[in-house]
């Protein structure tokens, strides 16, 4: 019996009763070594309607889909349209933001590897036409610079609408359309949509939220987010396998399974090598290149990318090294801890090698003086708060805008914070199985932090 087929069984036993540990109504899997697919499914698509998942069920992979962006673009790079380390006007002339200097200074290349610095977090619904990117990007000219262009990392989904906007241009025809023309056709996708319409046609997996802690989580009431933001991952659903598929091009130096070239040879590579590094913040990579998300453990980098739509959530690791990948489609719960035990089993038995420990709060937390951090951060989507009480302890309040406010129905959450490491705090108790670490970067002119990081920089209000 091969080690694949041998994680083929463990998944298929183990998967029930791991949906059932961690609250998951319905996920979906596949895993890919050398030539090589298996995939399954257990659960629910739908609690409501008690379909049944199965291998060839879609569900939305979120931003994952910002790696077919990314490869679109590089497509053109290819092919001696664009040039990387070109500003973004050079090809969409009309790119306005608040700040005049910063846009004339954006790359292609800041852009793919989140280092363009403004404003990231912007959702703005431009309907469902096929102009509804164009109107988008159009929106974005109040965004506000954060930091200048190339300082540092910090994960941007307005800059991949930009992006899907340059595709759109340059090949004269809507993001979906590029989609379909340009990766699924080459790369003989059957079972992947662009948005609900085609989604529809298949077994599809609806999201599930707890809107109160404890009441259990219930099909979502929305399907999608807005098709304005697709090129960022607000729409693009598929089964595990055909995801897999688009990982193996990778894999392959940019050759599909027939061996059609879908990216230049060595092209692929350069996607993945390291552009920027991040905070150590946890569930998200060390480092960035252009589109890829990179863990850089000790003994093999792991690449990849993360979604996460209206109750959906998706995983997708690459082990280029070892030629293996694991897809993780999932519908609701833990889908953390879940990721953590498929994930991790499928790397240490194909990859030799592991995924690193989730970041944890020190079990005897040194007091700290936390005036460097108190204040209000703020961004598009919410307020972050930090202050500190009489008795040392330290905690942050997050009020929900925008479309968060809208999402979350205006709900305040407080949460204490501790010491992690220097001018780190991190949370005392986990939201949905993990302890995000908060960093505390830059300095205001006055001794404070100017950013909290989260992966995202939100800056100090006023400042």
């Amino acid at each position: 019996m091969t080690e694949l087929r041998r994680v083929q069984e463990w998944l298929e036993e183990r998967m029930p009763r791991l949906l059932e540990k961690y609250h998951v109504p319905g996920a979906a899997w596949g895993v890919l070594q050398g030539p090589d697919i298996v995939d399954g499914a257990s659960g629910l698509l739908n609690t409501s309607t008690g379909v049944e998942a199965t291998a060839d069920s879609v569900f939305q992979i979120g931003s994952i889909t910002k790696l077919w962006t990314a490869t679109m673009v590089l497509q053109l790079v290819d092919e001696g349209r664009v040039d990387l380390d070109a500003p973004v006007r050079t090809y969409l002339p009309s790119f306005r933001i608040a700040d005049e200097e910063a846009a004339t200074r954006i790359t292609v290349r800041q852009l793919l590897s989140h280092t363009a610095g403004f404003e990231g977090d912007v959702f703005t619904d431009t309907g469902v036409g096929d102009d509804c990117v164009e109107k988008y990007v159009e929106c974005l000219r109040d965004v506000p610079q954060l930091f200048p262009p190339g300082e540092r990392f910090s994960y941007n989904n307005a800059g991949y609408c930009v992006l899907g906007r340059l595709v759109e241009v340059l090949r004269d025809q809507p993001y979906d359309a590029c989609l379909r023309e340009h990766l699924f056709a080459p790369l003989g996708l059957t079972h992947a949509a662009t948005g609900p319409y085609e989604a529809i046609l298949f077994r599809a997996a609806v999201g599930h939220v707890e809107t109160e802690t404890g009441a259990g989580h219930q099909p979502a009431p929305v399907w999608a987010m807005a098709r304005s933001n697709a090129p960022a991952g607000s729409m693009l659903a598929m089964r595990p396998r055909d995801l897999l598929t688009f990982a193996r091009m990778h894999l392959d130096d940019g050759r599909a399974a027939d061996g059609t070239p879908v990216l230049a040879p060595g092209t692929a590579g350069r996607m993945r090598a390291h552009q920027v590094d991040l905070p150590p913040l946890g569930l998200m990579g060390t480092s960035w290149g252009l589109g890829f998300e990179r863990f850089d453990n000790a003994n093999r980098t792991i690449v990849g990318h993360d979604g996460t739509t209206i109750g959906q959530s998706a995983f997708l690791r690459m082990v280029p090294e070892a030629g293996v990948a694991v897809a993780l489609l999932t519908n609701g719960g833990d889908v953390v801890s879940l990721y953590r035990d498929v994930v991790g089993h499928v790397l240490s038995a194909l990859a030799g090698t592991s995924l690193a420990e989730l970041p944890v709060p020190p079990a005897r937390p040194r007091r700290v003086d936390a005036s460097r951090y108190a204040g209000t951060y703020s961004a598009e989507v919410f307020d972050l708060t930090v202050t500190q009480d009489d008795d040392g302890r330290i905690w942050i309040e997050q009020v929900p805008k925008g479309v968060f406010a809208e999402q979350l129905g205006g709900k305040v959450e407080r949460t204490e914070l501790v010491h992690y490491r220097d001018d780190m705090l991190i949370p005392l108790e986990p939201d949905r199985g993990m302890h995000m670490p908060h960093a505390f970067v830059g300095d205001d002119g006055a001794g404070r932090a100017l950013y909290l990081h989260l992966g995202r920089v939100v800056r100090r209000a006023g400042a």
